[in-house]
């Protein structure tokens, strides 16, 4: 295992083990993502109060759910990176930060076309709400520190400390509807818990953040097997690599 570990911690490894993993991943996001949407958007049965307005939860519900895990991820590759210095965690953290960005805009834009028949306006500066976009903020800060530093190793250092810190952000999220007086209303959806919806429509909920989550990884592996062959580019198996490509 913890050979297994060391191989997958280097850029090399990481490429070669990765590269046998996406074609399944893509397969899964694809399948997953599609099932979930046509099952959702078109058979199951419409709210007894929102009607067909709910079917927004579709994509908003597991957006902002990859959009909360990806910032866990990156500040968990931030504190990695700072400690131990594998370089391959920041690689997947730069990578990360964009999706992760475009997940948390359509989880705000998305429960604002739900908010208009639900709560009869755009936007409410509630707890959820202004928590999310500070949440948005926070992916914007980490990208653009990346760009802000001369030195790439200052740039990376800066990002990772931002994740970290912000990654705080993520409770007051989770637990905002409990903490404060909210319109949004609690959680839909809970791996923890029995669901509150009938099974026609939490099964293709489930479908849809399962493919999310399978479309982040597929997404993050690729971007990073790109980034490595980028900072790689002098290593004598990336050359290799290349010529053998030709």
């Amino acid at each position: 295992m913890w050979a297994f570990l060391h191989k997958l911690g280097s850029p090399k490894g990481f490429y070669a083990i990765s590269g046998r993993w996406l074609p399944a991943l893509w397969g899964v996001a694809v399948a997953l993502i599609l099932v979930g949407g046509v099952w959702g958007l078109v058979f199951a049965p419409a709210d007894y109060q929102q009607g067909n307005s709910f079917r927004i939860i579709y994509v908003h519900v597991p957006a902002a759910f990859l959009a909360q895990s990806i910032f866990v991820a990156m500040a968990v590759a931030g504190l990695v990176f700072m400690v131990w210095k594998i370089k391959l965690a920041d690689m997947a953290a730069a990578m990360m930060a964009p999706l992760g960005a475009g997940m948390t805009f359509v989880a705000l834009f998305s429960g604002a076309v739900w908010g208009v028949p639900t709560w009869g306006t755009w936007w409410q500066w509630d707890a959820r709400l202004t928590s999310m976009l500070i949440l948005l903020f926070l992916y914007i800060g980490v990208i653009a520190l990346r760009g802000a530093f001369v030195s790439r190793d200052g740039g990376a250092r800066a990002a990772s400390l931002l994740a970290m810190v912000g990654v705080i952000n993520i409770p007051i999220i989770k637990f905002s509807v409990e903490w404060w007086y909210t319109l949004h209303q609690p959680a839909s959806f809970s791996i923890t818990e029995k669901p509150a919806m009938p099974a026609e429509m939490w099964l293709p909920l489930l479908s849809m953040v399962l493919g999310f989550y399978a479309f982040f990884l597929a997404v993050t592996l690729t971007r990073t097997r790109s980034e490595i062959l980028r900072r790689e580019s002098s290593k004598r198996w990336v050359r290799a690599l290349v010529e053998e490509r030709r």
